[in-house]
């Protein structure tokens, strides 16, 4: 989870501008919503985590809903510049690795609240609304991504091999969760990466 961020600028009375306080709430949104859940969430949760007076959230943000859709497409924006980032890797199967090492680098986060993304589905799915189905992006993203990997690689099977890797994450993510236990999910990137490199 990133921390929380956004420009401020302060006047010559040293009062902060309205700069970055958008951003401030999207961020604050994500952190809460990931430690807390959506249900339990408030927007004044929001506004303290995002350290913007509660009323001002109202300018920005009509609705609690409203904010967690906006967290919801930050975090496909970040998903997606991770991924995109992770193409510098020369071989599908170099790529395949590096985001599994950059999935178990969040463990310790991971085993306290679960994965961000599969927390944030897992009980938005219920919904039969907008965030419900934006949510479903989320999942989307890195399952295209892996299964052009694995074509890449000349797999007929990419799409079943992408769907398998995205779920044995998510499944390690929530047992490792489950079990506050990071070790988890550092044993199953061994075996993952393993399962790759066995690829032909």
């Amino acid at each position: 989870m990133t921390d929380l961020v956004g420009v401020e600028r302060r006047d010559g009375h040293g009062a902060r501008s309205a700069v970055g306080k958008r951003e401030r709430l999207i961020d604050g949104a994500r952190q809460v919503l990931h430690a807390q859940g959506v249900e339990s969430t408030t927007l004044a949760d929001i506004a303290k985590a995002a350290d913007v007076p509660v009323g001002n959230v109202y300018y920005y943000f009509k609705t609690k809903d409203d904010l967690v859709q906006a967290a919801i497409a930050a975090h496909a924006d970040e998903v997606a510049n991770t991924l995109a980032a992770l193409e510098h890797h020369r071989t599908p199967k170099a790529r395949l690795k590096a985001l599994i090492r950059m999935l178990t680098e969040q463990r310790e986060l991971t085993s306290r609240y679960g994965c961000p993304q599969g927390s944030l589905c897992s009980e938005l799915d219920k919904r039969d609304d907008e965030l419900g189905r934006s949510c479903a992006q989320l999942m989307k993203l890195p399952i295209e991504w892996a299964e052009r990997q694995f074509g890449a690689m000349g797999r007929r099977d990419a799409r079943e091999l992408a769907v398998a890797l995205i779920a044995s994450y998510q499944g390690i993510a929530l047992l490792t969760n489950t079990f506050r236990d990071p070790e988890l999910m550092t044993r199953e990137a061994r075996r993952l990466e393993r399962w790759v490199d066995s690829l032909n």
